[in-house]
C-alpha cells in the first residue's frame, strides 16, 4: 500500500461531556487547577494525502453534537511568533487566540488533531470552541456525520489559500443560523 494514501489510526480515550455555561472567576480558578480530562472519538482517522493534503475522516457514523476531541494548546509569545513562527510552515496551523491586555491577540498552536481539521466554506461538520482560563480547545460535531466523511471546521474568512469547495457555490450559510443550528456554541 502506498504510504502517502493509508490510513493512520488515533489513539483515543472515553469521550466526555462539558457545559458550555458562563463561569464565575472562583469556577474559573477552580477548573485551572484541575486536571483536564483530554478526549478523542475513537472513529478517527488522519489520511495523509486528500485534495486539502492531510485530513481527520469518520470511520463510523457520528451524531451531532457528539464531543470529537479536547485539545490543550501552546500560546506564544507575540514577539517569538513574530520573529520565528510567522517563518515556518507552522504558522499556517496556528490558531488566533485571544489576550485580556495588549495586544489583545495572539497564536496558539493547537495539539492533538485540533490542527489536522481541514477548512469549508460550505460542508463543515465540525464546531469547535475555545476555554481560555484552561488554554484548551473543543471539538464537537455540528451535524451528522456519514462514514467516510472528512471532518472539516470553517477558518473565517480570511483565507491564505484556494478554497476548493467555494468552486459553484455564490453563498455562504451565515454563521449566525450555524451557530443557532448547533445550539449556541459559538463559532470563530
Amino acid at each position: 500500500m502506498d504510504p502517502t494514501t493509508q490510513e493512520v489510526p488515533i489513539d483515543h480515550t472515553p469521550t466526555n461531556h462539558f457545559s458550555s455555561k458562563p463561569q464565575s472567576q472562583s469556577e474559573s480558578q477552580s477548573q485551572r487547577n484541575s486536571p483536564i480530562s483530554l478526549t478523542r472519538h475513537p472513529s478517527l482517522v488522519l489520511h495523509l494525502d486528500t485534495p486539502k493534503g492531510r485530513g481527520v475522516f469518520a470511520t463510523t457514523r457520528i451524531p451531532a453534537k457528539t464531543l470529537l476531541e479536547t485539545c490543550p494548546v501552546l500560546l506564544l509569545g507575540v514577539e517569538e511568533n513574530r520573529e520565528h513562527i510567522e517563518k515556518t510552515s507552522l504558522f499556517h496551523y496556528t490558531y488566533n487566540w485571544p489576550l485580556p491586555h495588549p495586544p489583545y491577540k495572539t497564536q496558539a498552536v493547537v495539539l492533538g488533531l485540533g490542527s489536522m481539521f481541514n477548512h469549508s466554506t460550505y460542508s463543515q461538520n465540525v464546531v469547535w470552541e475555545r476555554d481560555i482560563s484552561r488554554q484548551i480547545i473543543t471539538y464537537r460535531a455540528l451535524r451528522d456525520i456519514e462514514v467516510g466523511e472528512e471532518l472539516c471546521i470553517s477558518y473565517g474568512s480570511h483565507l491564505t489559500f484556494a478554497d476548493v469547495d467555494a468552486k459553484g457555490h455564490e453563498e455562504v450559510e451565515g454563521e449566525e443560523e450555524v451557530v443557532a443550528q448547533f445550539g449556541g456554541i459559538e463559532m470563530d
